[in-house]
């Protein structure tokens, strides 16, 4: 049931809940829109000699250069890299540049305002539009949606790093920072961090698997990214059986949660993320409701809240962490042909499933005493 029915409807509240933040973000969108062209066609001019130290940047020419290098080599992978036409990687090159041109500016703008990025929204609304432009050019099927997906990646990437560098500005500026240093160590930052990211992802899916099949039959989840593929999949996928009722039954159900107040978006992944994933987060919620329900006083209540945010961000943090570290131990040892230890059935012995139950039992009532223990500040 879960698979063929709760999850397509899942997919269509993820894809409705994208387009909901789009629309509540459209006075945002616009004035990011205007700020952007003015800031383009209309060009501050000022000399640098009179500037303060904390407004000093980096020269624009330096910075057209390296958008001009980056443009090269995204149009030199869509040509080499994908099996598609000239015609085709010009097309692509062009959706890549002018949709990431324009959101970055997007999520600058809203984390400056309101302090969120709507990168899923403007994710998804890139690969809907990237998979009708490229199938509008006769780029269908594993190409097509290779050539959507690395697409939607740029953008996704764009944005994050757009929202994130505005969010180290905004702390910089109070903190008296030059920005043209800020500036000069995130290039090297990202570097580091891309390298970083890229042997991460490398090891993780030859460890694991992000795909179902023969090698890899328990593979990761991925709840986000399959979620967007199987948005597109049947956009580029000619003659593929579509569930369209199931998604339109998802999309009314993320309107109708939307009018309730509640997060169309987390209420989608609820339906679209499995069920070993979602009890964490559905007792962690449980706990947090009773924290807030806990006092009369407010002060009290918001220390203990953000003692439990803190937490539990710590718990990802340390899950993501040994996640990374238990995959890349596997890796060396698929590496060096040792196959003696074999854990595969471990997970699936009743032994296995007590300690389990006991550990996460006793990581909520740890994280409960330590919330208690939160005092409010004065």
């Amino acid at each position: 049931i879960f698979r063929n029915y709760v999850r397509h409807i899942g997919i269509g509240g993820i894809a409705m809940a994208g387009i909901i933040g789009i629309i509540k973000s459209s006075k945002i969108i616009g004035g990011a829109f205007a700020l952007a062209f003015g800031s383009i066609f209309g060009g501050k001019k000022g000399k640098s000699d009179d500037q303060l130290r904390t407004d000093k940047d980096i020269k624009i020419t330096f910075n057209v250069f390296l958008i001009l290098l980056t443009a090269i080599a995204i149009f030199i992978f869509f040509l080499t890299g994908l099996n598609i036409t000239a015609w085709q990687a010009i097309v692509a090159f062009l959706t890549v540049f002018i949709i990431a041109f324009l959101f970055t500016s997007v999520a600058a703008n809203a984390i400056a305002i309101v302090g969120t990025n709507p990168v899923s929204g403007m994710t998804l609304m890139t690969l809907i539009l990237s998979s009708f432009i490229l199938t509008s050019v006769g780029l269908q099927g594993e190409s097509g949606m290779l050539a959507a997906i690395v697409i939607g990646g740029v953008v996704c990437t764009a944005l994050s790093m757009s929202g994130g560098f505005i969010t180290d500005l905004k702390i910089g500026y109070w903190l008296g920072s030059t920005p043209v240093k800020q500036q000069s160590w995130k290039f090297l930052g990202t570097l580091v961090s891309a390298a970083t990211v890229g042997l991460v992802i490398y090891i993780l899916n030859d460890t694991y698997g992000f795909v179902k099949t023969d090698l890899t039959p328990d593979p990761m989840i991925a709840p986000q990214a399959n979620a967007m593929a199987a948005v597109i999949q049947p956009l580029m996928s000619p003659g593929a059986h579509v569930n369209w009722m199931l998604y339109i039954v998802g999309a009314v159900i993320a309107i109708l949660v939307n009018w309730l107040g509640i997060s169309p978006l987390a209420f989608a992944l609820g339906m679209y993320l499995p069920l070993e994933l979602n009890s964490p987060l559905l007792l962690g919620g449980i706990i947090s409701y009773f924290i807030k329900k806990s006092s009369k006083d407010e002060a009290l209540v918001k220390a203990r809240d953000q003692r439990g945010t803190l937490i539990a961000s710590g718990f990802i943090a340390g899950a993501a962490i040994f996640g990374v570290l238990g995959a890349l131990l596997k890796f060396t040892l698929k590496s060096m042909n040792i196959s003696d230890i074999r854990m595969a059935t471990w997970p699936e012995t009743w032994g296995a499933e007590v300690l389990s139950i006991v550990m996460f039992s006793l990581l909520m009532v740890y994280m409960v005493w330590h919330i208690f223990k939160a005092k409010a500040e004065e």
